[in-house]
């Protein structure tokens, strides 16, 4: 199993869903996604992929997704999993995808900008984003999270998507309905156009593997099947 968190995140977004899945047998890799843009994080991406053998299963969260479509046609991938993520097609954009729905509230007004001689990055504001990302995880967990977070490129919302995932590789899309960071409604889209097998979760939020990890894990152990 391969779990690729998403913007703002690190792979301990994922703990609950890898213990899970660890108790009950299976290899798992979360990697650090370095958040430099979608073609930058797919080269490093590649290169972590490349030193597992065997058969694989990508996960991926939020912006993660996107990362999951571009690798899909690596040796040994087996089926994917989108929670709470975009599925984009090529020559799309995650900004573009986000702004066709709407429901989504973040916005330039939960999100800081920050300017450096090599770019631009965004990071969410911890004092507006938490009731976002995570309204079913406690508070204090969520202020530790935004605590952490680590900045994206802000390329990667505008960067187009090169490759869109094999039509024949089983699908499986976690859809919380209480997501208020990518609308519901186009995860939905994305979803039914990539013919993913949708898993709907009542009430989650775009945190979905933190707040209920045992639904995530058995969409994953499906898809390993």
């Amino acid at each position: 199993m391969v779990l690729l968190h998403g913007a703002y995140a690190d792979g301990s977004s994922w703990s609950g869903v890898t213990s899970r899945l660890q108790h009950d047998g299976y290899k798992v890799v979360a990697p650090a996604v370095p958040l430099r843009g979608i073609a930058s994080d797919t080269s490093y991406l590649s290169g972590v992929l490349a030193t597992i053998p065997g058969p694989k299963v990508l996960v991926g969260h939020s912006y993660g997704g996107a990362l999951v479509s571009e690798l899909a046609d690596t040796s040994g991938v087996k089926s994917l999993v989108y929670v709470a993520a975009f599925i984009p097609q090529a020559g799309e954009t995650l900004g573009a995808l986000n702004s066709q729905f709407p429901g989504s509230e973040l916005g330039p007004d939960v999100t800081n900008v920050i300017s450096y001689p090599g770019g631009v990055d965004l990071a969410l504001n911890p004092d507006k984003a938490g009731p976002i990302l995570g309204a079913d995880i406690p508070p204090r967990e969520g202020a530790v999270f935004l605590a952490a977070q680590r900045p994206v490129a802000a390329a990667a919302f505008s960067e187009s998507v090169e490759e869109t995932a094999p039509a024949a590789l089983p699908k499986y899309a976690v859809i919380p309905t209480g997501d208020k960071a990518i609308a519901p409604a186009a995860e939905r889209f994305m979803a039914t156009r990539a013919g993913a097998t949708k898993v709907e979760v009542s009430g989650a939020s775009h945190l979905v593997a933190v707040s209920q990890p045992g639904v995530v894990t058995q969409v994953i152990e499906r898809a390993a099947r």
